[in-house]
This record gives structure tokens, sequence and C-alpha cells, in this order.
């Protein structure tokens, strides 16, 4: 045997132990035999270089060192769930399905790990590339890391897709948990406070030979790619698994709202048998041609849905209230605790949201409070103990002047939060403004963090965002912890954000009540930041889903000579303040006013690629069929109740191509 057959032997001797330790739970061999094997790999590997594999077994042990994790788009967003606490609620979510989608409908039912959200693509069976979730948009390149954790296969086995990605996440088992905890107390070293926590970190350590000492697992559950040849979730769950991957045996079919509850209440009572912390279960509609009638919100899947376990809840001590200044003058009261253990962290604060919540509740300062985590992420104090509440206690006092600079506060009619009118003179505001500016979703200015925003500003190098493009390297270089490399890459990354297209700045701006999704309309809408600036009111609220506070709040905005100020800067330093020439030649107004509705498979054009001709041509898509709908386009599979609906409300029933002769 030639030594490269004796390297390609070995290679795939180790990944079937490797699969059969990790993934199956179930070694064939001792952890003795397995090491000398490998140390046969390592050695013939050095001694041949021109036989380098990067997806060699050999490859996990670690040793790269990432200083910089590269920003990845994703090929396929990566979006959030929306979540459910009842029966009612799903029977809703439910409801709200039918009314768009035909047939017999199944769901499936998995456990929703509580890690570290992951996007694996792999080509050619090999993994090509791991990216955290980041934003849903785009994430960090981890794949150095992610190579170390032995349940991810580097090489995948059977007749899997020439390209596709599958998203999980990145857990460490409850067992791996306590014995690293074990170990840092021996040492002296505080212990981690949970698992979640931990993996997620453990993702951006930036030597991959230290994440690989960490007992990490990637639990996989969906698969994301064209041509799968795959009809439901259940199936592609299986066929994962027949790649190599680890994919948890938990997921259970369920025909009903019944069956989904009682799959929820069993996990609900037997999660602490798991090896892996979990926080609840995720329904998805079954059939992947379903999911792809559903669609998306702007931020969810309609065809899943979470349901989270109820909410820990513990008692504490409300030892202070202290008030934060938003971004945008919002006041937030915060409540300072004794320290109290959490679903798995140290709770010191939580959030009172306004002065009406502290009513509400009468909730003061001493007082023993009931504290829980929304969702299990944000902590909120539910209730008080009055059992337990001094004599001499008294009602708290909303505050009436800003904390940073003691402006007096003002409440609008109709409004909840207090606010500091001071724009221009309030520090936090500033930095806030700026922080949003420079943020992933925004400007994406890297280099440039919210730490080194706050020193620029105390320093009296920025007042606001748009000075931001007169820094220069000897400005910074004299800054803490600013060599001359780091000053390099800020000023490259703030000269690479004039490229940043017009519907993100104008998120950037940081208008009140103008997220992304109001951003695009608005810039898909106006075209121009000078034609936003001279709409007038009705104008504006005459804007699809634009609606009266947030006209109102647009054009107080532009009414500010500071900010029509900031925005020439803009202008001047070359910001895009307008959709490209090249965005608006693939646009036009020829659907304007019409809705449609798209339903079935199609044979010249995606699904996906039909609705964005739709919207680049001025139309709206809409998700079921009403009196407002202009057409159908109709594919191949349309369900038949979407069209006895469309003939009886007399809508027009298109095909693709006769769609394609409207654009013409």
């Amino acid at each position: 045997m030639s030594i490269e057959q004796t390297i390609l032997k070995l290679r795939e001797e180790l990944r079937q132990h490797n699969y059969n330790y990790y993934v199956l739970d179930n070694p064939t061999i001792s952890d003795f035999e397995f090491d000398q094997k490998l140390k046969e790999l390592q050695k013939l590997e050095s001694e041949h270089p021109e036989f380098f594999d990067p997806n060699s077994p050999s490859q996990r042990v670690g040793g790269e060192v990432t200083k910089d994790f590269k920003t990845i788009q994703h090929d396929y967003r990566m979006y959030s769930l929306d979540n459910s606490y009842s029966k009612e609620d799903l029977l809703d979510w439910e409801k709200r399905i039918k009314k768009i989608v035909d047939g017999n409908l199944q769901f499936s039912c998995e456990l929703k790990y509580d890690g570290a959200s992951m996007s694996l693509t792999y080509e050619k069976g090999k993994l090509l590339r791991a990216v955290t979730r980041g934003d849903g948009i785009q994430g960090d390149e981890v794949t150095a890391n992610v190579k170390t954790i032995k349940s991810v296969p580097l090489q995948l086995k059977g007749n899997y897709p020439e390209r596709f990605d599958i998203r999980g996440e990145i857990v460490l088992p409850i067992k791996g948990f306590q014995k690293m905890n074990e170990e840092r107390i021996s040492n002296g070293e505080e212990p981690y406070r949970n698992p979640r926590n931990t993996a997620s970190g453990s993702l951006k350590l930036q030597d991959s030979a230290e994440v690989a000492k960490r007992p990490l697992e990637c639990l996989l559950y969906s698969l994301k790619g064209p041509n799968l040849n795959i009809e439901t979730q259940i199936e592609g769950l299986e066929k994962a698994r027949s790649w190599g991957f680890k994919v948890p045996s938990e997921a259970k079919l369920a025909k009903s709202v019944d069956e989904i509850l009682e799959y929820v209440n069993y996990w609900d009572k037997n999660r602490h048998s798991l090896p892996y912390e979990i926080d609840g279960v995720v329904i998805k509609v079954n059939s992947l041609f379903l999911q792809e009638e559903l669609g998306f919100t702007a931020k969810a899947p309609r065809w899943a849905m979470a349901y989270k376990f109820k909410a820990e809840q513990v008692s504490t001590v409300l030892k202070s209230i202290s008030y934060q200044v938003g971004r945008t003058g919002a006041i937030t009261p915060v409540a300072n605790l004794e320290p109290v253990l959490l679903a798995g962290t140290i709770v010191k604060r939580a959030s009172l949201h306004n002065a009406d919540q502290i009513e509400k509740i009468d909730v003061r300062v001493g007082d023993h409070v009931f504290v829980e985590k929304g969702g299990e992420i944000i902590p909120k104090i539910i209730s008080v103990d009055l059992s337990k509440r001094g004599k001499d206690s008294a009602p708290t006092q909303y505050i009436d002047y800003c904390p940073e600079c003691s402006t007096k506060l003002i409440r609008k009619e109709g409004e909840a939060q207090h606010y500091c009118p001071n724009y221009t003179g309030c520090n936090p505001q500033i930095v806030g403004r700026i922080q949003h500016y420079i943020s992933r979703k925004a400007m994406d200015i890297e280099g440039l963090g919210a730490e080194t925003v706050s020193l620029l500003v105390q320093e009296g190098l920025i007042s606001d965002y748009s000075d931001l493009y007169e820094l220069n390297q000897s400005q910074l270089i004299p800054l803490e912890r600013m060599a001359e490399k780091s000053a390099d890459n800020l000023i490259k990354g703030i000269e690479a954000s004039k490229e940043i297209p017009f519907e993100r700045v104008l998120f950037a701006l940081g208008i009140r009540y103008v997220g992304e999704t109001v951003a695009k309309k608005l810039a898909k809408h106006y075209k121009t930041i000078d034609a936003i600036i001279n709409a007038s009111m009705d104008e504006l609220v005459n804007v699809e889903e634009i609606g009266d506070k947030i006209a109102e709040s647009v054009r107080e905005f532009f009414d500010s000579e500071v900010n029509r100020g900031i925005i020439e800067r803009l202008r001047q330093f070359g910001v895009q303040l307008e959709i490209s020439a090249e965005k608006l030649a693939h646009q036009t107004n020829k659907l304007q006013g019409r809705s449609f509705v798209v339903s079935g498979v199609f044979e010249s054009v995606s699904r996906d690629e039909l609705k964005k001709l739709i919207e680049d041509n001025g139309g709206k898509v809409g998700s079921s069929i009403s009196s407002k709908t202009s057409f159908v386009v109709a594919g191949d599979k349309m369900g038949p109740s979407k069209l006895q609906k469309a003939n009886a409300l007399g809508i027009p029933i298109i095909d693709e191509y006769k769609f394609k002769e409207m654009l013409i």
C-alpha cells in the first residue's frame, strides 16, 4: 500500500470511529487505540505535506489563531422565531396558517436547545465554512474553531447534495460544563455562569487549540439549499443523520395541537433528564412545500413557532432604582437587586420599564420582589411580596430631571416613557446615536466598537456621527489601546461605510420608530433623502405601513436644523443618500398600487424571485387572498381553497408567463 493510500485509509477509519463515538455514542475501539491511529496519521501527514487535507481528522486538534473574525453574509437568512406560551397561542397560530394554506396540516416537534446558533456550509461533502447567526443577515466566520468540535463532520458520507447549509446549535453538555467549572474552582478561578454563554464565548476564542479542549457539541436541525429532494422537515432530519450529522432523536411528528401539547408537557417535566439544556420546544409545519407557501414576516417564519417553558421565578430584595438614558432620550428605570441565581445566571439588575409599571406593581426600594426572565432572557420584576414590606416604606417617586444632564424631563400625551429633550447636550444620547450608527445592521463600521465611540466623544474628537469621517490616524493613535494598525483599520472601516446602501443609512440615522423595515419602505418609496426631507405629513402617511406616529417622528427629525446640517456633512463625505443607479435600473412603478398573492410551484422562476420582481416593480406581495388582492400568480400545486376563494371574489388568476408580460 502506498503512503497516500495509507493516509487515506487512516483518515477514513478515524472518521468512522469519530462518528461512532461522538454521534452514535457507540465506540468500537478504545481511546488509546484511537489516539495511536491519530498519531500515526499526524506523523505521515507531517512527513508528506503534499497530501495535506484541511478536512483531515488530524485538523481537529486546533492550533489556528484567528485575530479578526470575518463577517460573512448568509446564503439563506437566519430568522428569529415567534414565541408562544399557551394552547391558545398555538391555536391562534394554527388558525393563521389555515387562512393561507390548504391541506391536512402536520407538525414536527423538536427540542429547543439553549446554545449558540450556527450555520454550516458544505460543498462536495466537505465543510466549507461555519458562520455564527449574527444579526440573521450576516455573522462571523468561526470555521477554525468549529472544526475542533468532534460531532461536526468534516467529510460527509452517503448521497448528499452538491452544496447546502445546515443549521443548528453549538451546546455545552451539562456534565462537560460541570467538569470545566470543577477544574476552574480547583485552580482558584471564577466558575463559568452557564453552559449557553460559555458555548457562545468559546466560538470567539482566538486560539482554536483552546476551543478543542472544551467538550462542545453541535446539534443540527434544519437544511437549506436548492434541489435537496426533501419533502418534509422530519425527512430532512433523517437525511442529515444519514450523512453523518448529530441530529437528536427526540423529534416527533404531531397531527394536531393536542399532540403538540402532549410533547411540550412531556419535555417540560423531563427536560432535566437530557444531557443538554433546553428552554422550550420548536414546532414547524412539516411539509416544506407548505413552509414555502407560508413564507416569512419581516422577522420570523410564519410556519414555525417556539413554545417556551414557563419562566423560573425567584425572590430577592430591591436595593435601589437607577435611571438610564437611551439614544432617543427615553428614560428606563432599572431595579438594582440583591444578586440571585436565576435560570443559570446571576441576576443583579432588572428593567422596570416606565413610571406606569412602577405604579402598577407599586414596587419600592427595600421590597422583597419576585423576578423572572421574560422568555428566559431578560429579567423583569413580576410582583412584590407585600407580607415582607416594612411599615416605614414610601411609594417610589419617579424622577423629574435627567440623571445625566439635569434637564427637565417631558412625557408626551399617550406615551408611557419620559424623555430628556436635551438632544445635543445629553452625553448618553450623543454616544448612543453614534453607537447605533456604527452597528452591524446599520453602517457596520469594522474596527469601531461601543467603548471606542464613548472614548472618542469623551476626548472631544466627535460629537455626532458625521464627525467620524474627519478622523485621522494622528488623532487616534494617542488614545488608550489604539495602536497604529487598529487606527488604520478604523479609518478603513469608516471609509468603507460610504458604500453602505441608502436604506441602511436611513436606518443608521436613528430616527425614532424607523427600524430596518420602515427604513426600507421609505427608501424604496422616496428613492432619495431629499425627497423624504421634503415630504409632508400627509404624503408620509400615504406610504404603505407608515402611520401618524412614524410620520410625525420623521418630520420632527428632518425639521431639526441640527439634523439637516449633519445630513449635509454626510453628503459631502460621500455617504449614500439615495438608491444607487444600478439598483434603480432594476426597479419600476409598473405594478404600483397592485397587490399579488403567489401560490404554487413555478417553472421559469423561483417563488422568491417572483416576489422580488413584484416588489422591485412597485407591487405588494400578500400572504392571503382578500378583496384587496389584484392578482393571484398561480403555479403547479396551488391549493384548491385558494382557487375557490379567488374565483368567489372575482380575482384574476394568472400564470408566471402572463405575469412577466405585465413587466414588458
